[in-house]
């Protein structure tokens, strides 16, 4: 049978409802948080997993007009929906080839060493970005390297620099400010950029003339500034595909780790570890039916999750149920970072 004469798939058990609204609230309220800078897109990782071409319109419309992501690869998905100008990709040029991918494009690749800087000027040079490491030593020039020739040859349209530690109360984001501010001066920049999500909590002092939230526009809460005015936007939806009657004795899952010590009624779940749904949910998780909580029983595995059932006697098979996904919430259940949880979520979520 060929493929065209299929029928059509089955509706999947599996689903990621996105909230646009709330998307597109997320980025004005933190545009607002920002002036008088205004807020770009940090839309990395096919916008930290919840879908480029499903969030990408949303931030248009809101009024986004500059966007970040990490790879090159990334790019023809995104200019779909964007100039190129508009886009600038934070990884920079190591190669050749890196080199010439951006000149075709005409996206900006934001440098991040002399190697960069120098590849960039012997290719023709042109408008590129530049990120000056203030002390999180992950990417970006020296203080010291900003006075070398290359660097002094760039045209740069956006200095940056990013902080390590904007989610923590304490000295460091303000050693980094002090130090962003020590080299600016150095280079011919157009504009000035510091504050990620949590560095635009941190007050008007780190703006400058654009900030690049990301985690905060996808439901994420980094700082207390930002709580009750942050909306969740990833809803993940499981439904049952299988109900157990088990008799005192009987166990479940993996290991064997929950036995029932009592007849009991319980659910198997489409969501697993390959749809980002952890076995660290497990100890302590549940999932929700009408504002319910059932309780996870055992071990998560690939695909199925098992739920309690014995408060619920009304659910049953093929009834849908919620993932609790209010990220600063589910972030204290599982372990895993807000980032994290975003950005595991699988691709069978979106199918």
């Amino acid at each position: 049978m060929r493929i065209e004469d299929l029928p059509p798939v089955p509706p999947p058990t599996i689903r990621l409802d996105i909230d646009r609204d709330a998307l597109g609230a997320n980025w004005r309220f933190l545009d607002r948080l920002s002036r008088p800078a205004r807020a770009g897109a940090a839309i990395k990782a096919d916008c930290y997993g919840l879908g480029v071409d499903t969030c990408l319109p949303v931030l248009l419309e809101a009024g986004a007009r500059d966007f970040f992501v990490a790879h090159w690869s990334e790019v023809p998905g995104v200019l779909r929906h964007v100039e190129a100008g508009q886009l600038a990709v934070l990884h920079g040029v190591n190669t050749t080839e890196e080199v010439q991918y951006a000149r075709a494009t005409g996206v900006r690749p934001v440098i991040n060493s002399l190697h960069q800087a120098r590849l960039w000027n012997q290719s023709g040079g042109g408008e590129c970005h530049l990120m000056i490491d203030t002390g999180i030593h992950r990417l970006g020039i020296s203080a010291e390297q900003a006075r070398d020739p290359a660097i002094a040859a760039l045209d740069v349209g956006i200095l940056m620099s990013h902080l390590s530690s904007a989610d923590e109360d304490g000295e460091t984001s303000g050693d980094q400010l002090a130090a962003f501010h020590a080299v600016k001066d150095v280079v011919g920049a157009s504009e000035l950029s510091i504050a990620n999500s949590a560095g635009v909590g941190l007050g008007s002092q780190y703006a400058f003339d654009l900030t690049r939230p990301g985690l905060a526009l996808y439901g994420g809460v980094p700082r207390p500034e930002l709580e009750g005015r942050i909306r969740q936007v990833a809803f993940p939806r499981a439904s049952i595909i299988q109900v157990h009657e088990l008799n005192a004795g009987d166990s479940v899952g993996y290991n064997r780790e929950f036995t029932a010590s009592e007849p009991m009624r319980v659910a198997t779940v489409s969501l697993g570890y390959a749809d980002g749904f952890l076995r660290c949910w497990g100890a302590h998780g549940w999932l929700e039916h009408d504002g319910r909580k059932l309780a996870l029983l055992g071990k998560v595995s690939m695909d199925m999750a098992i739920v309690d059932l014995r408060d619920t006697p009304d659910v049953g098979l093929g009834d849908w149920l919620n993932v609790p996904y209010d990220l600063p919430s589910a972030s204290r259940v599982s372990g895993l970072s807000q980032y994290e949880l975003l950005t595991i979520l699988g691709q069978r979520m979106r199918s």
